[in-house]
């Protein structure tokens, strides 16, 4: 029996879509060398991670000129965030907003915020800044769609990224 599963059996745990936030550690980052999960970080000391970030293995992000990546954010396999782009010159900061998920394989620009809520789809290519509560997809990614807020802010067993701020800064699950 893992650790997870004596702490549901035991009541302290009772997210059952995302167990894995349940016991969410901040990662150890390293410039340049792969997390335990796979991704890298250049220029760690640009990056600022929320709380229950789920990032994909063999993701990369060069956080230059600062990448904030705020609570809740899921991030899909393959991706790259780049806050300098050494082919056309541009640099920027990017954040990606609370509880916004990003597709396997999007390549996120300089200068780009992603809102709130936000879903983009899987192998975009984000140059331009996209709104809250919106789907996103394409080359370039374009809003296909808006959505309601109350709605989409509902993730990991009907807890929304407030939900989850509370639970991760006390340090249990409840």
């Amino acid at each position: 029996m893992t650790q997870i599963e004596a702490r549901r059996r035991a009541g302290k745990c009772r997210w059952n879509v995302r167990q894995r936030f349940c016991e969410w550690k901040m990662p150890r980052i390293r410039d340049g060398r792969p997390t335990r999960w796979g991704w890298i970080v250049r220029h760690v000391s640009g990056l600022q991670l929320g709380r229950g970030t789920d990032i994909g293995a063999f993701t990369y992000i060069n956080a230059k000129n600062g990448v904030v990546i705020e609570e809740a954010v899921q991030v899909g396999s393959h991706c790259s965030i780049y806050s300098v782009s050494t082919i056309d010159d541009k640099e920027g900061p990017v954040r990606l907003k609370r509880n916004c998920r990003i597709g396997s394989h999007t390549v996120i620009m300089p200068g780009v915020t992603i809102g709130e809520n936000t879903i983009v789809g899987a192998m975009s290519f984000v140059n331009n800044s996209l709104p809250a509560n919106s789907v996103a997809l394409g080359i370039p990614a374009r809003v296909v769609r808006r959505l309601p807020a109350p709605r989409i802010g509902r993730r990991m067993g009907g807890r929304n990224a407030e939900g989850l701020a509370a639970v991760s800064r006390k340090g249990r699950c409840r």
